[in-house]
């Protein structure tokens, strides 16, 4: 790997590391972010779990790995949630873009002013999903410190990261996330494309 980074959550002291400030596209990694735009929303009820999203045309169509909705269709946030975490689908963190901000880009506005309010000094969002684009990037350090604040900040939601299994539209997806089969893991994230290559935020 070009760059890694152990963090030891309860002290907050750094184990190892290994260039962990490149700056690198963190695929599916940087749907963290917009989980915790979510959690967040959820702690300070302006949203609530069983709250319902449509489904566009965009949502439906876009590439990549998926949740499998359907245009028109009304999905929870909680649905929402398993299907980003469990199935990192990219037309769940569509539907929830457009649903909790009105658009795609709004949303990423708004993901990339909290990454800013958080401390992550070497992340930049284009989109929601992770899809590659030289302008979306995060480093290791940030995705490390994404991941504490997660874990830290929402443990009535980090349940959702250690789920197995998740079944949408009659179809069963696993976890991706193949460490949580593991005693002892129980998140958070990997992410794959042909830009990035392979990453993981494990815990």
């Amino acid at each position: 790997s070009e760059s890694a980074i152990v963090l030891d959550v309860n002290s907050n002291t750094i184990l190892f590391e290994k260039e962990p400030d490149i700056k690198q596209g963190p695929a599916s990694m940087s749907k963290l972010m917009l989980v915790y735009m979510v959690f967040e929303r959820l702690q300070n009820n302006t949203l609530s779990l069983d709250h319902e999203f449509l489904v566009s045309k965009k949502a439906w169509k876009y590439g990549g790995s998926k949740m499998f909705v359907n245009v028109g269709d009304m999905v929870s946030v909680n649905d929402l949630l398993k299907g980003i975490i469990v199935q990192s689908g990219n037309d769940a963190c569509i539907v929830l873009a457009e649903g909790l901000s009105g658009s795609e880009e709004n949303m990423v506005e708004e993901m990339n002013d909290k990454s800013n309010e958080i401390g992550l000094s070497g992340s930049n969002f284009v989109n929601t999903t992770g899809w590659p684009d030289q302008d979306h990037y995060m480093t290791s350090r940030d995705i490390a410190h994404l991941s504490k604040l997660i874990i830290d900040k929402f443990p009535e939601y980090y349940y959702l990261f250690s789920i197995n299994e998740f079944t949408y539209n009659d179809i069963r997806q696993f976890n991706r996330n193949k460490l949580i089969s593991i005693d002892g893991y129980d998140g958070l994230k990997p992410g794959r494309t042909t830009q990035s290559g392979f990453g993981i935020a494990a815990s």
